[in-house]
């Protein structure tokens, strides 16, 4: 079911989700000095490929820096994107087959906010004690 929903997902959304996220990564490694935010722009570009069966999970060593550079990202750029993904969410969630595609672009809205942090890992693969979310997360 998995495999299905990614391919679905992928055709209607993913693959421009991860378009864009990739050329945000491009503009900012050109950048220099936010190549820590193209990294993670690049991240988010493989989760919006193909999420479902995988799940966003805060790493317990991201300390202040990460701190200080998810708020310069939130000011800069999160909120933009968070707006868009809720957009494009509550779109999908319009027609009863868009429901789960909606619902996933909706569970994006956290890792697009705060890239900075957070690792992607499958689903089964989740570490005891770290919280989790996206469209194959429990929460």
């Amino acid at each position: 079911m998995r495999t299905v929903l990614n391919v679905l997902w992928l055709v209607l959304a993913g693959f421009w989700l991860a378009v864009g996220y990739v050329v945000a990564g491009v503009v900012c490694c050109i950048l220099i000095i936010t190549i820590p935010f193209g990294i993670a722009s690049f991240r988010i570009a493989a989760y919006a490929l193909w999420p479902f069966g995988r799940s966003i999970v805060r790493k317990p060593a991201a300390g202040a820096l990460s701190l200080i550079g998810n708020i310069i990202w939130i000011v800069a750029v999160g909120w933009w994107l968070a707006l868009g993904h809720l957009v494009t969410g509550a779109l999908l969630c319009l027609t009863i087959i868009g429901i789960p595609f909606g619902v996933a672009n909706i569970k994006m809205i956290p890792v697009s906010l705060t890239p900075l942090g957070h690792e992607i890992v499958p689903s089964g693969d989740r570490p005891a004690g770290r919280s989790a979310s996206g469209p194959g997360g429990l929460a």
